[in-house]
C-alpha cells in the first residue's frame, strides 16, 4: 500500500504563562491510500492540534518540530489538479506560505467539527464550494466550476444537488451541512481527508448516514483518513487502524479490532468500560482528570489515574512497546507491555 503521509515525531509547542506546552507530543504515524486511522482521547488530549498542525493552522507563536511528509501524487492520479506538484513531497510542517496556499484543499483538506461555523452562513452553498474549486484552478471556465461543485454535492448523496446549491447554510438540515462541508472538502481533489468529529452534533441516525458516507468516499476515492472521535463505536465502525492519545502523547496504536478486543494500556481499557453498550452494564469512569500540560507527572501522565500504577512507572516516559502476544503493529506506551 502506498504510503500517503507520513508523520514523525510531530512535536507542538504552545506559549503560557506557566513557558511552553506541549499539546502534541513526539507523535509518528503512517497513513495509507485508502486508509483510515482513527484518533481517539478525551477533550484536551492533543488531537484537534494534531490536525491544525498538518493543516498549517497552528495558533500563532507555536511551534513545530519533526516532519509530516506527503506524498508526491501519481502523474496518472485523480483529483483536482492542484499547483502544488512540485511541492508535494516538501515537509508539512515547514512548507511556505504559499506552498501550504496550494497544499490546503487540493491535497490535504479537512472536516470541520461543527458545520454552522465551517460553511459563511451568509454565502450559498454552492458558491462555497465553486470557491474551493476556483482556488486550486482558476483558469476553469465558470460553467466547468458550476458543473464540478455539483457533482461534488451528488457524490456526497445530496438530493437535488443544485436545489440544495442555491440554499444558505441555516436552510439545510444539520446532516446536510455536513455533506456539503465534506463536499466542499472534497472538491478540489485531496489524497487526505482530515475529519475531526464530524459526526459529533448528529443524532444517531443521521450519524450512521455520515459514516457510510465517508467509508464509501474512502474506497472509491482511495482517500487517505484520519478520523478524530471520542467514541470507540464510531472508530469500530469506519478506522482500520486507531491511535489512542493522552495529555499530547499516543499511549496505544494498533488494527482496530485488535485494540478494541484486546487493549493494551490501561488508558485505552477505560474509556472501553467507560463507553455505553447495548447490554446492562455498569459504567466505570476513569478517576481523576487529564492533568494540566503545564504539570505533567513524572514517567507516565496517565500513572495518578492508573489502577495498576507502581513506582517504576515514574521513573520516566515509557516507550510504546510491542506485545509479544500481539501483532506487529500493536504498540501500547506501558512499562507493563509483555
Amino acid at each position: 500500500m502506498a504510503t500517503n503521509l507520513d508523520v514523525l515525531g510531530l512535536t507542538v509547542e504552545l506559549p503560557t504563562q506557566a513557558g511552553w506546552i506541549r499539546p502534541v507530543n513526539d507523535v509518528s504515524f503512517a497513513l495509507g491510500a485508502g486508509e483510515t486511522l482513527g484518533i481517539v482521547g478525551e477533550s484536551g488530549s492533543g488531537k484537534t492540534m494534531l490536525a491544525l498542525a498538518l493543516m498549517g493552522l497552528e495558533p500563532k507563536g507555536a511551534r513545530l518540530t519533526g516532519e509530516a511528509w506527503l506524498s508526491p501524487r501519481a502523474k496518472n492520479g485523480n483529483g483536482g489538479g492542484s499547483d502544488a506538484s512540485s511541492a508535494v513531497g516538501e515537509n508539512l510542517l515547514t512548507a511556505s506560505r504559499k506552498v501550504m496556499w496550494n497544499l490546503r484543499g487540493g491535497e490535504i483538506a479537512m472536516v470541520f467539527q461543527e458545520p454552522m461555523t465551517a460553511l459563511n452562513p451568509v454565502v450559498r452553498v454552492g458558491a462555497q464550494i465553486e470557491e474551493a474549486i476556483r482556488a486550486h484552478e482558476p483558469r476553469l471556465a465558470r460553467d466547468e466550476i458550476h458543473r464540478r461543485a455539483l457533482e461534488s454535492l451528488k457524490r456526497t448523496a445530496i438530493a437535488e444537488p443544485a436545489h440544495r446549491a442555491h440554499q444558505y447554510p441555516h436552510e439545510l438540515s444539520g446532516g446536510l451541512r455536513q455533506r456539503a462541508l465534506i463536499a466542499m472538502a472534497l472538491a478540489a481533489g485531496p489524497r487526505v481527508l482530515i475529519a475531526d468529529e464530524p459526526t459529533t452534533a448528529l443524532d444517531g441516525t443521521v450519524q450512521k448516514q455520515i459514516l457510510e458516507l465517508l467509508a464509501v468516499l474512502g474506497r472509491d476515492l482511495k482517500l487517505s483518513m484520519l478520523f478524530i472521535t471520542h467514541d470507540f463505536g464510531v472508530v469500530a465502525q469506519i478506522a482500520d487502524r486507531v491511535a489512542v492519545m493522552y495529555a499530547g502523547r499516543v499511549v496505544e496504536q494498533g488494527p482496530t479490532d485488535e485494540v478494541l478486543r484486546h487493549p493494551r494500556h490501561p488508558y485505552t481499557e477505560g474509556l472501553l468500560r467507560a463507553a455505553p453498550r447495548l447490554a446492562r452494564e455498569k459504567l466505570v469512569a476513569i478517576p481523576g482528570t487529564v492533568p494540566p500540560l503545564a504539570e505533567l507527572p513524572p514517567g507516565c501522565s496517565f500513572g495518578p489515574r492508573c489502577a495498576k500504577h507502581i513506582a517504576a512507572c515514574d521513573a520516566a516516559v515509557p516507550e510504546l512497546i510491542h506485545a509479544a502476544a500481539a501483532s506487529e503493529n500493536h504498540r501500547a506506551r506501558c512499562i507493563l507491555v509483555k
